[in-house]
């Protein structure tokens, strides 16, 4: 490797990372040529963020030219990885990572944000599913505008139903929206694990798992037998939504789930009329309760009332007004999240087939 080449990935790896904090790392480059001065480089990055490759390949040109290469061809790749679970579970078929949506506490728009942030991430590049694990109040079918009932091929499993680039899954698309689901514990958790295990989740990058609110019987579950790789808690600025969120935030710490960080819903409300701001529900909350234990706070969002015009209308706001602040805003926080997952141990079990010694 040649002196000039030698600086150039030294430069490269320094570039500021601001979604995982720190750099970008040597790691990033995956092939780089020197031509004169001309040069052409392969970037991988370990997390979707398709919102973030202009800015990159404006650090990576200001690099170059700091080495006197004004030509430069850039190729930028993501590689998502499975990153590791509870011990003694194994990885879901088709499903690379498994991240929980939460909030320990109802009315804080969690669902909202799930549907979101699955779409989010669809947008920087992944491939994504959403499970609604919400059996009594399901509500994603009418959020992402679902009919009709899911094929099963096999007359065993369920093929997923398909919104926006998503892979989904629902009670609610299986039973009619007025149906009480008057079941017992037992029940609703073997039918949570009959959607998220008899689905035919397709070479998904995240499985978004929309909680239903509470620390009880779905999450134990989850906790138990589902191979989670991260939590995300949705929140209020609200204290009486905080105490119940640093409750679903402990609940994931018991059971060794990371908790990638908190996001701040309804974090404030701007007039319509006359574009006054105000914090309805308190101010700085998240932050606080991000501070105290030690978990990064993800991104706020504002209370809109186009988000709640969206969702109700079957398109959320990622999708229905892709170039917004408010899409902006839930791009940011997908990446974030996604990188920080990228952060934690990725899951040895995978590439390495069981040896069988007769």
């Amino acid at each position: 490797m040649s002196d000039h080449e030698s600086r150039l990935r030294e430069r490269l790896a320094a570039i500021p990372d601001p979604h995982r904090g720190g750099s970008l790392g040597a790691e990033a480059v995956r092939a780089l040529g020197i031509d004169g001065a001309r040069v052409a480089l392969q970037l991988e990055l370990p997390y979707p963020a398709r919102g973030w490759w202009p800015a990159l390949e404006n650090a990576v040109r200001m690099a170059a030219s700091a080495e006197g290469l004004e030509a430069v061809s850039i190729d930028i790749a993501t590689r998502v990885r499975s990153h590791g679970v509870q011990q003694g579970l194994q990885p879901l078929a088709g499903v690379k990572n498994i991240i929980c949506v939460a909030s320990g506490k109802g009315g804080v728009g969690k669902s909202t944000v799930a549907a979101n942030l699955a779409l989010a991430l669809t947008a920087e590049g992944a491939a994504v599913g959403l499970l609604d694990a919400d059996i009594y109040g399901p509500s994603q079918q009418r959020m992402l505008g679902l009919s009709g009932k899911p094929d099963s091929p096999d007359n065993k499993h369920l093929a997923p139903m398909q919104a926006h680039g998503l892979q989904v899954m629902s009670i609610g698309v299986l039973v009619g929206e007025d149906t009480p689901m008057i079941w017992r514990g037992p029940m609703v958790t073997q039918t949570l694990m009959q959607l998220l295990q008899g689905t035919l989740w397709s070479d998904l990058d995240y499985l978004i798992v929309d909680l239903p609110p509470g620390t009880g019987d779905i999450q134990l579950t989850l906790a138990q037998r589902v191979p989670v790789a991260g939590a995300i808690i949705v929140t209020t600025p609200q204290d009486i939504a905080l105490i119940d969120a640093m409750k679903a935030l402990k609940m994931f710490e018991k059971v060794a789930v990371p908790v990638l960080g908190i996001i701040e819903n309804m974090a404030t409300h701007v007039c319509s009329n006359c574009g006054h701001e105000e914090h309805i529900f308190g101010t700085g909350g998240g932050a606080r309760l991000a501070r105290d234990y030690g978990v990064p706070l993800l991104g706020a969002l504002p209370l809109d009332i186009r988000i709640r015009e969206q969702m109700d209308a079957g398109t959320p706001t990622v999708v229905a007004m892709p170039g917004s602040d408010l899409a902006d805003r839930y791009r940011a926080i997908a990446r974030s999240a996604a990188a920080r997952l990228a952060l934690q141990a990725l899951n040895k079990s995978i590439g390495f087939p069981k040896i069988v010694v007769e």
